[in-house]
């Protein structure tokens, strides 16, 4: 009797199971296909503005142009963060900073774990801070439909050449970041958020293995990114602000996002003004090389102990 009754108790547990598992993978469609609409729709209206400011590339014109597809991106923004947040129920616990400003212009620097993490940002930051940029290879521009809203968003596309490369072409040492500043030139006239994965790739055991990471929680900065934009825009930038993002759990994936699995994450903000102390040519002074080093791998052990306590 007791045998049966255990039996009939797993068939109802595994039935339960998989009816779960099934509405999960549900919702994880219909997230993907909203995902999909929204771009869809958004990615076109892009377009109009991006082409006149090509045909007139006048200061007022691209001014409008620019405005208007930044308020397209922040709706385009604002409807994947109601699917994350209203319908999945992704929760973002944040503290630390919390004054922030449309009309500044940041660097964004964060660890980075999880393709989470970038709508995590997205979502605590549309509205408060100007839209998020990446720096982007040019390689990237064919990328389908993201290519084009990158580029119609004025996504700085970039050349980098390997030192390979400059050795047997060395006239081109220094037009990478010649390029780079013209496409940054543009953001002279209207602030926006620089954003920046200082570890360079997300977080794995088998990548903090292979690097021999000194942090706990964390693989080791690159300081080249952060020095790159730095030298770049060093002059406009206001403030930098650290990101540390604490997850409550080991699934992060974005499948299990889209199915509405993630746990509640966690969000801590630190706004760094910018001082003389971040300005410099990180191509070509060894002195605020060595200064940008230093002071990230200082962050990254200030950050690691923060990991432990959130």
């Amino acid at each position: 009797m007791n045998f049966i009754k255990k039996r009939d108790y797993l068939k109802l547990i595994n039935r339960e199971n998989f009816t779960s598992r099934t509405l999960h993978n549900l919702a994880g469609i219909f997230s993907s296909i909203f995902l999909f609409t929204n771009s869809i729709i958004c990615v076109p209206l892009l377009m109009p503005p991006a082409l006149l400011k090509l045909v007139l590339p006048f200061g007022p014109v691209k001014k409008i142009c620019t405005g208007i597809n930044i308020i397209i991106s922040v709706i385009w923004i604002s409807n994947n963060s109601f699917l994350f947040t209203r319908v999945l129920g992704l929760k973002i616990e944040t503290d630390g900073e919390q004054k922030l400003s449309m009309d500044e212009w940041y660097m964004v620097i964060s660890n980075h774990q999880s393709w989470i993490d970038i709508i995590a940002l997205q979502t605590v930051f549309n509205r408060k801070i100007p839209f998020l940029k990446f720096f982007i290879k040019k390689e990237l521009i064919w990328v389908p439909i993201m290519g084009v809203a990158w580029w119609a968003l004025d996504f700085p596309f970039m050349k980098r050449y390997s030192p390979g490369f400059l050795a047997k072409n060395p006239h081109l040492k220094g037009k990478d970041i010649e390029i780079t500043k013209k496409a940054c030139a543009k953001f002279k006239t209207l602030p926006v958020s620089i954003m920046n994965f200082v570890e360079g790739t997300r977080f794995s055991e088998n990548k903090h293995y292979r690097q021999k990471s000194p942090h706990k929680n964390l693989l080791k900065p690159k300081a080249g990114g952060t020095g790159f934009v730095l030298t770049i825009m060093g002059e406009q930038l206001n403030s930098i602000l650290d990101i540390t993002i604490k997850y409550t759990d080991s699934d992060k994936r974005f499948w299990s996002l889209l199915c509405g699995r993630t746990k509640p994450l966690k969000m801590h903000i630190d706004r760094i003004p910018m001082t003389d102390f971040f300005r410099g040519d990180y191509t070509a002074d060894p002195v605020f090389q060595e200064r940008i080093q230093n002071w990230l791998n200082a962050l990254w052990e200030k950050k690691d102990r923060m990991l432990d306590e959130m």
